[in-house]
């Protein structure tokens, strides 16, 4: 009928500083990603192709969907005597975990995509770069994502699950869940490990090439100002990517046996939790271009009276 995640059932004594903590994080991450929305929304200055459709709208609200699937029921279980959840409920954790998990994978390798075309092609980039290639772009990342999410879904929801119902995290985790399945799983796994190298290598790979061509037309910018300018777009994108890829591949691709249940959890509070909470700050509020939307709306706010330029 139900699983019981044991999540950080070992620091039972501090389960109600980890649930501060959490909070907090979830309420930051929450705040600065709703922000985003609203100041691309509301300054047309940011209504390009790339603030737009790909750094802020479509990224910003994921990871607002992305932390949302997992933090708040962690949060209930933290204050919680059971830590309980559905059969139905982790079954619908699981998918819109993958489909969110997937999606930014994807959003990811076409923001890399998007700084290529800006440095090297800068002359063709809104010709390339238009809203509809955006929206083409964007569309693809969240069909590509809900297909992967429903197929793993029904693929391990499916199996017999007779045995132990007690899954050794703090939520409803792809090989956490496997590991219970009252059969073989060796299919599973396998689709799980070609989908991985399908959906995280080969982005990254992608990633990876963008950002050669990138550093090598950034070198050749005779203007150190504007090869700085240029590095510190790109790094911002390089940390965020750095976060997300390396937790995710280093847990959905290690061999079985070398699997350490506390070193995936603690890898799933990075990519889960850290990542959305600083992509904020790291990729969008140290922009120039936010910043100056920033301080104009707390301007309109302090002086409604006076009109913007």
């Amino acid at each position: 009928m139900g699983f019981i995640l044991l999540g950080f059932g070992n620091l039972h004594e501090l389960r109600i500083l980890l649930f501060l903590l959490f909070l907090v994080i979830y309420i930051v991450t929450m705040g600065g990603n709703i922000l985003i929305i609203v100041l691309v929304v509301t300054d047309h200055h940011l209504h390009t192709p790339m603030y737009f459709f790909l750094g802020n709208l479509n990224l910003s609200f994921l990871e607002i969907c992305y932390t949302s699937v997992t933090l708040p029921k962690m949060l209930v279980n933290l204050l919680s005597e059971t830590q309980t959840i559905s059969f139905a409920g982790c079954a619908a954790q699981m998918c819109f975990f993958i489909l969110f998990g997937i999606t930014e994978c994807c959003l990811l390798s076409v923001m890399a995509y998007d700084r290529y075309v800006a440095i090297y092609h800068p002359v063709q980039y809104t010709l390339i770069i238009n809203q509809s290639v955006c929206a083409q772009l964007a569309v693809g990342s969240w069909t590509i994502g809900i297909l992967v999410a429903f197929g793993h879904t029904v693929s391990i929801f499916t199996l017999p699950f007779c045995g132990s119902n007690r899954i050794s995290h703090f939520f409803c985790d792809i090989l956490p869940v496997l590991r219970l399945a009252s059969t073989d799983t060796h299919k599973n796994e396998v689709a799980v490990t070609t989908l991985t190298v399908l959906l995280l290598l080969f982005p990254f790979l992608l990633i990876l090439l963008s950002y050669s061509l990138i550093i090598s037309t950034i070198l050749k910018i005779p203007s150190a100002e504007g090869r700085h300018r240029a590095f510190s777009t790109c790094f911002s994108h390089l940390i965020v990517v750095s976060f997300f890829y390396g937790s995710g591949t280093f847990i959905y691709m290690q061999p079985r046996s070398a699997q350490s249940r506390s070193s995936d959890r603690f890898l799933s509070l990075v990519y889960m939790v850290l990542t959305p909470t600083f992509n904020p700050i790291i990729y969008n509020l140290r922009n120039k271009e936010m910043k100056c939307a920033l301080r104009k709306s707390i301007v309109r706010k302090i002086f409604p009276q006076t009109t913007s330029e």
